[in-house]
């Protein structure tokens, strides 16, 4: 009986390891399935958007007039498609006024479109706080639907970008800003019902994470200040920067880091919040430079109103003083 039994015992250990095993394998297989599943509807998402997007773009240009035509649209290649600025119009034309009510729907579309369902109509409501969409100009590069092209919306506290996905190796289009003043031009420390001030509250989560050595580092005097596009000049520099590289980060605060930067990118669309991840991880996350600025914090109570994330070939400057202006570049390459 005791020989008999030995072969069924080794068989029971047997099975039970390949079971296991197995369980491990099912399950090595269907987290790799879902994660592709994950890559593939996110890219799915993003290609979903680009069409959409291009698709209302060119409605509004095929329903523009020679009038309208004329002033707003510039070949691709155009100067101006570069710019960036606080309180700016891109051309002489206004949305509520030279535009017809279908354009301005249009418009308005594209517009909510550029950002996530749950920051679209606070986006739109800081817009219209800030000096009114319909007082926004736009212009309009290329052709869309016959290859690159892009659309631009400006105005007070806002500059926004729609390409369609078509210009490639920069995130959004190109630099982008956006701002609000909210309870008044010269915001309390408390920045009371700024759409924006909760990304200054992540990247001062950050700073309280650093040591005091570190610290150190990243706390400056005056920040760059602001000079229209010159602000969003990329420098190609991996070194030199000013603030902390987060390759002097633990392990710890580089997740932290990660996590705000992914939080500041929240009021955007996927697609544009996907590729400014991939961009700046191309050019090495550790590059990244991080730096506050004491000579310009409102109150004096330490929690850094100005603040900017710098690397090789990005730019994100945070100004909260005297209310919220930002300015934002990022590129595959400077």
């Amino acid at each position: 009986m005791s020989n008999s039994t030995r072969p069924c015992t080794a068989c029971d250990h047997t099975s039970a390891t390949t079971r296991r095993d197995f369980l491990k394998t099912t399950a090595a297989v269907g987290a790799a399935a879902a994660s592709v599943q994950l890559v593939g509807a996110a890219a799915l998402g993003a290609d979903k958007q680009a069409a959409s997007q291009t698709t209302l773009v060119k409605e509004l240009y095929e329903s523009l007039n020679d009038k309208q035509r004329n002033v707003i649209c510039f070949p691709f290649d155009h100067e101006l498609r570069s710019a960036v600025n606080n309180n700016w119009h891109i051309t002489k034309l206004r949305i509520g006024q030279d535009f017809d009510k279908n354009q301005q729907e249009l418009i308005r579309q594209i517009f909510m479109d550029l950002h996530s369902p749950e920051y679209a109509e606070r986006v739109l409501g800081q817009v219209e706080h800030d000096g009114g969409f319909d007082k926004g100009a736009i212009a309009l590069f290329g052709k869309p639907g016959s290859g690159k092209f892009e659309f631009v919306f400006t105005g007070r506290h806002a500059t926004r970008r729609a390409d369609g996905d078509s210009v490639e190796g920069a995130a959004f289009g190109g630099p982008i800003f956006y701002g609000h003043a909210a309870a008044s031009f010269n915001e309390p420390p408390d920045h009371p019902g700024n759409v924006y001030w909760y990304q200054a509250k992540r990247a001062n989560e950050l700073f309280q994470a650093l040591d005091g050595k570190q610290r150190k580092l990243a706390l400056l005097g005056d920040s760059r200040g602001e000079h229209g596009t010159e602000t969003v000049k990329l420098s190609g520099k991996t070194t030199g920067l000013a603030g902390i590289p987060i390759s002097e980060f633990s392990a710890d605060q580089r997740e932290l880091a990660e996590k705000v930067m992914e939080d500041i990118l929240a009021p955007f669309r996927e697609a544009d919040r996907s590729e400014s991840m991939k961009l700046i991880k191309k050019n090495g996350f550790e590059n990244l430079h991080v730096s506050y600025y004491k000579n310009e914090d409102i109150g004096e109570d330490g929690v850094w109103d100005v603040w900017q994330v710098e690397g090789p070939a990005m730019v994100w400057y945070f100004r909260g003083a005297p209310h919220v202006h930002t300015w934002v570049h990022i590129r595959e390459s400077a």
